[in-house]
């Protein structure tokens, strides 16, 4: 019992935090005090680039080459006909339209919230999918064993890679963006269906006895609140949580290798965590694709509803 005792706090435990902070360090941003490229704070707003900021350019340079300009390029063409990789985009760009956006918006008003809508599958899609690829990952590995960099060079650019998880859609502030401009566009989808005034109107039905409006407009009003919240939650819930269980996972190595005190410990857990965490990434990819249409689903849903308030 005393060797036990003794070894639980400065054995495991020691491992335990210091697993504990790499896994966070892995899934959130990259430190405001040590970011990418310093910038200077304008209105007391801190400019500079961290890690998801890089990302989120990344990914809209990714989406600009790969959807947005070959869409612009066939649609120039006298008799546009689409080939290879633009026969791929028609097929879900089809797909999209005819099973989510004119269901739940409606024909009349479907060109309209279509380019929307189709823009955040594709961004959420190509954001969610870079985050499984472990590329500052492999640039650090490279850093250190090829270049003899030490992890301790706080200075070297590398280095400052290796902090913060590549998954913009993993941070909040990415997805409550994403989710305010669902919020702004049910508010202008309903004002350009049906007026100003009379889209608020909409919010609870003509014709009940007046105190039953006491209630049914906080109601009302905190549902409206709480799509954005719902969209925001989800998404980076979802992708935080399968990276933290991957790195969980792997994590185990280290944790067994210590609590025996054998290198042969860690390895024999290495059977178990490596098939284990490439079948939680191949459930990610899964993931990837769900959450990209589910928010692009309840969008839709959201905007259809503000429009076809009969429904």
């Amino acid at each position: 019992m005393s060797a036990a005792a003794e070894y639980g706090p400065t054995g495991a435990g020691g491992v335990l935090d210091h697993v504990g902070d790499n896994i966070i360090s892995h899934v959130s941003n990259s430190s405001l005090e040590h970011p990418l490229i310093p910038l200077p704070h304008i209105f007391g707003i801190d400019f500079s680039v961290t890690k998801h900021v890089l990302m989120l350019w990344i990914v809209s340079i990714l989406v600009s080459f790969a959807v947005i300009i070959p869409i612009r390029k066939l649609l120039k063409q006298d008799k546009p006909i689409p080939t290879g990789w633009m026969n791929a985009l028609e097929t879900v760009v089809k797909f999209l339209r005819d099973s989510i956006i004119k269901p739940n918006v409606g024909n009349k008003f479907a060109d309209t919230w279509a380019p929307m809508i189709l823009t955040f599958f594709f961004f959420i899609l190509f954001a969610n999918g870079i985050g499984l690829i472990p590329i500052f990952d492999i640039i650090g590995s490279i850093n250190r064993f090829i270049f003899n960099v030490p992890a301790s060079d706080q200075h070297n650019f590398i280095n400052t890679l290796l902090h913060g998880s590549p998954t913009a859609t993993g941070n909040f502030n990415v997805t409550a963006g994403l989710a305010m401009i669902t919020f702004f566009s049910i508010v202008i989808a309903g004002t350009k269906a049906h007026g100003f005034f009379t889209h608020w109107k909409n919010m609870v039905p003509p014709g009940l006895a007046w105190p039953v409006y006491i209630i049914l407009i906080p109601i009302e009003i905190i549902g409206l609140l709480v799509k954005p919240f719902a969209l925001t939650m989800r998404l980076a819930a979802n992708m935080t949580g399968g990276h933290i269980a991957i790195l969980a996972i792997l994590s185990f190595m280290a944790i067994f290798a210590d609590i025996f005190q054998s290198v042969f410990a860690g390895v024999g857990m290495a059977f178990i965590s490596v098939p284990m965490a490439v079948a939680i990434n191949g459930l990610e990819i899964i993931v990837i694709l769900v959450q990209a249409y589910v928010f692009t689903l309840l969008s839709s849903v959201f905007i259809g509803m503000a429009i076809n308030v009969h429904h």
